[in-house]
């Protein structure tokens, strides 16, 4: 093979090996992939001793990470070890293994060369001194590229007509269903079932996403809990209006599978009555912002980042309202207040010129650097004097933390 690195003889050449697999299937095996392309890079290392080639101690191998992008641990750690100089030479024991996307090993490539690291696979000869060897590479690059692109659409192909056939795909698991141990198909729980009935017909009674969160979080009632195949257990957690939202509208509880744009019978069981499905999803339509409108942008308020509600300690957000041709009123809200329930948090919003005059009027009152001043104090300066602004919605309180342990409590 005549692609040896272009190192001194007069010192070791340390070689650095690499190895890869996509997914983690076989891992556990007492010989697996990663050993084995480890072994046929270590004997190919050894057949390189008049070189003076040897085997630096670190290992860099990445288990259970795809070629198509760099986010992989291993990689990012012999990336690092290239740039500050602790290698001479890679060697894996094929191209692919490196990467599987032409552009992201030509990145590989231009960081190897700007460190004078060479690269050598173990089953391919190629020269990537000589243009020959480049364009070698290139293609070899290309065909593992195009090689993981068509196993991606046949993947996706055989997921959506598995979909077609009303089978389950995968995903995480949704509460009221669990997987059937043979697979393709979800089996009801009848303990979870009877919640999402229940959940239906509550905000079919009070159509409410915020009355509905917080119902559900007082009866003590979670999120699905499910366990991993790794026997990881992912614990439920407390109900927010998003994730309601997601319940009420998920056509899984009315028998259908969704296969791209169509909706198709599922293999499963319903958990909710068609009728009482679509009565629910009707007035959620009715409740969105229609298409003609602008979403609502986010607002560079002049507290953000530093208002916090005090019953639960979460920031509070700016957010405003607007009705037809009139001027936006603004206003900070709390989050927990909105996406869970009065129940989880009861603080509530606060108009945005109220509460901003009241902390600047404090700022004045306790810098008197600042007290004659008539312009408006900006964000910036806010920011170098207090440490966190606390809002209790109940007794309309505000607490100011200065970051030189002053404090200030003012009422609105």
């Amino acid at each position: 093979m005549d692609n040896q690195p272009t190192v001194e003889s007069t010192r070791p050449i340390r070689c650095a090996i690499y190895t890869r697999k996509s997914t983690e299937e076989g891992l556990g095996q007492e010989f697996n992939s990663l050993m084995a392309q480890r072994e046929a890079a270590e004997a190919y290392i050894a057949s390189q001793r008049e070189q003076r080639w040897t085997l630096v101690g670190d290992r860099y191998d990445d288990g259970g990470f795809t070629g198509g992008n760099m986010d992989r641990p291993a990689l990012k750690q012999l990336l690092h070890d290239i740039e500050a100089g602790q290698i001479d030479c890679v060697v894996v024991y094929k191209v692919d293994r490196l990467s599987r996307s032409l552009l992201d090993f030509s990145r590989i490539i231009g960081i190897l060369e700007a460190s004078n690291v060479s690269f050598v696979s173990v089953t391919q000869q190629f020269n990537t001194s000589v243009p020959l060897g480049r364009l070698t590479l290139n293609i070899l690059l290309s065909f593992a590229q195009f090689e993981r692109e068509i196993i991606g659409e046949r993947t996706r192909d055989k997921i959506q007509a598995a979909r077609r056939k009303g089978h389950w795909t995968g995903g995480t698991p949704v509460l009221g269903y669990d997987l059937d141990p043979a697979g393709g198909r979800l089996v009801i729980n009848e303990p979870e079932a009877d919640q999402v009935r229940q959940i239906f017909h509550i905000f079919a009674a009070q159509p409410n996403l915020i009355a509905t969160t917080a119902q559900l979080n007082r009866m003590g009632w979670t999120t699905k809990s499910w366990t991993t195949r790794k026997e990881k257990l992912r614990p439920g957690s407390a109900f927010r209006s998003p994730t309601v939202r997601l319940i009420l509208t998920n056509v899984l509880y009315a028998g259908f599978i969704r296969c791209k744009k169509e909706l198709v019978p599922a293999q499963h069981s319903a958990i909710v009555d068609q009728a009482l499905f679509d009565r629910v999803n009707e007035v959620l339509r009715a409740h969105e912002r229609g298409p003609q409108l602008r979403p609502k942008q986010a607002q560079d308020a002049l507290l953000k980042g530093l208002l916090h509600c005090e019953p639960c300690g979460r920031a509070m957000e700016a957010s405003y309202t607007k009705k037809g041709q009139a001027s936006p009123i603004r206003y900070y809200v709390c989050r927990s207040d909105q996406k869970r329930g009065t129940a989880i948090c009861p603080g509530r919003s606060v108009s945005a010129n109220v509460i901003e005059r009241a902390v600047i009027q404090g700022v004045r009152g306790m810098q008197p650097q600042v007290a004659g001043r008539e312009a408006i104090i900006s964000r910036t300066y806010l920011e170098s004097v207090i440490e966190r602004i606390s809002y209790n919605g109940a007794t309309g309180r505000i607490s100011l933390a200065l970051k030189r342990q002053q404090s200030l409590v003012v009422v609105v």
